[in-house]
């Protein structure tokens, strides 16, 4: 009797743990979300606190964006190798320092030095925040869990708005950064004390970490970014060029460093691998569809249907906010029914949702767009979490920061890219400057936008559906 208490004490403990160290986990989830769109509203402030122009006090975003997208796949690898949970605590004090500091700066590029080192602890967040989910959980829940990140990713991006306008209006500027930092302790403390200590054998035998690897991607992704971002003029295509050929000598580094030691940054085998390539692909795909929502929506509110500023901040919240009520079902929907099912389902969804865009008149008001957004909000918290769910229910151990790593550089690449391409497309789509062209042709221009999202869906529903012919 005495046996079986102590057993349910012992498994009542654990599981309190668990639930612990997975709201140390969320919390640095929203934290690195949250970096993100509560910097966005404070642009105009701090171009005036600094005298700037907006060229200038973009970087403040830019830097945020280009630190996480160029270092997210070397901080995994590195977790896997000296112990994802003492450099989780690392990510996370890194970001609440940098976070003090950017409340603190006193001139506009001490702000972007600060952004730069913020990111660097976002990416470590968000790659091992992932990656300790299979750790932590049960397989038979991982579903759940995968479901509750991907619930705080999309309430950072719907809070960061609201919450940032809110804490200007009161405190000024500084309060955007200096407000992430008692939460950040919080994970801290939630982190060290509840999810479990690395095994001593980490990092043993695995070699060194591969830097020139690590340089020539962080190189690769960054000249890329920058050009996505647009407005340089000839030096896009330059920076586009160097981008295409730096992943040529990236790969041909990785079979080098392969064929010396069992620590390459990217084992190329994982290239060859048609499931993971093709849910990465998918994954980059879905994030450039989500990255027109946000590129479209503001313009199509305003301009097509008229609406003030108050009215479009409260639209466009809308779409993180039903990801965010979406997430935790949609966990629980995958583990109960499988990640390929629910893959296929949310790709649909997402799919439905672009062709109504595409094809419902703007004359049926907020409601014609309110409606499919939400549609494609859904399906995209359901595909992100079976999609996510799918890689890393499997992977090995000694890999699960890598790829994880990857999984958040999948979907960055895709919000960069579809920031730049869907633009675009919109741009064209309207045959005039958007900014003042009539309601009738930005309409036409956002349905033609959505009718070029559907087809990209289309191809990614593709690769789902041949994912489970082939096995």
């Amino acid at each position: 009797m005495r046996q079986a208490l102590a057993q349910r004490d012992e498994v009542a403990a654990t599981g309190g743990a668990i639930r612990w160290g997975l709201a140390g986990l969320a919390l640095a989830t929203l934290l690195s979300s949250l970096g993100t769109s509560i910097a966005n509203v404070g642009l105009p402030a701090l171009a005036l606190a600094f005298e700037v122009p907006f060229r200038e006090v973009q970087w403040v975003v830019l830097a945020y964006l280009l630190s996480i997208t160029t270092l997210i796949v070397g901080v995994g690898r590195l977790g896997d190798m000296v112990g994802r949970r003492r450099l989780l605590l690392a990510g996370i004090a890194l970001f609440t320092a940098a976070s003090a500091v950017a409340g603190a700066a006193s001139n506009l590029w001490m702000l972007v030095a600060a952004r730069a080192v913020q990111g660097l602890g976002a990416a470590v967040m968000m790659a091992l925040a992932t990656a300790f989910v299979g750790d932590t959980v049960p397989k038979a829940r991982i579903g759940r869990a995968m479901g509750l990140m991907g619930t705080m990713s999309a309430l950072g991006t719907a809070l960061g708005p609201s919450l940032g306008g809110v804490l200007i209006a009161a405190f000024g500027w500084p309060a955007i950064f200096l407000a992430t930092v008692p939460p950040g302790v919080v994970a801290f403390l939630l982190v060290r004390r509840h999810l479990p200590a690395d095994r001593e054998e980490t990092g043993s035998g695995q070699g060194r970490f591969d830097i020139a690897g690590t340089l020539i991607l962080a190189l690769t992704l960054a000249a890329y970014a920058l050009a996505m971002t647009g407005g340089h003029g000839w030096l896009d295509s330059v920076l586009l060029l160097t981008a295409a050929g730096g992943a040529g000598l990236f790969l041909a580094v990785e079979r080098a460093v392969e064929a010396r030691t069992a620590s390459p940054l990217l084992r190329t085998a994982m290239l060859r691998d048609r499931g993971l390539c093709g849910r990465l692909s998918m994954s980059m795909l879905v994030a450039t569809v989500l990255m027109a929502t946000l590129v479209v929506g503001p313009f199509h509110l305003a301009r097509a249907l008229g609406l003030g500023a108050a009215a479009v901040g409260i639209v466009m919240s809308a779409g993180p906010l039903v990801a965010a009520l979406t997430g935790v079902p949609a966990g629980r929907l995958v583990d109960r029914f499988g990640a390929e099912r629910m893959t296929i389902l949310g790709l649909t969804a997402v799919a439905a949702g672009c062709i109504l865009l595409a094809l419902l008149p703007a004359t049926l008001g907020v409601a014609g767009y309110g409606v499919p957004i939400a549609v494609v909000t859904a399906g995209y918290a359901l595909f992100q979490t079976a999609n996510n769910t799918a890689v890393m229910a499997d992977v090995e151990k000694d890999r699960r920061g890598v790829v994880s790593g990857l999984l958040n550089l999948s979907r960055n690449l895709g919000l960069v890219t579809g920031a730049s391409a869907m633009g675009a497309v919109f741009t064209l789509a309207t045959g005039a400057e958007v900014a003042a062209a009539a309601p009738d042709a930005v309409a036409a221009g956002t349905r033609t936008t959505f009718a070029v999202a559907g087809g990209l869906i289309a191809v990614a529903l593709a690769i789902a559906v041949g994912m489970v012919r082939r096995r």
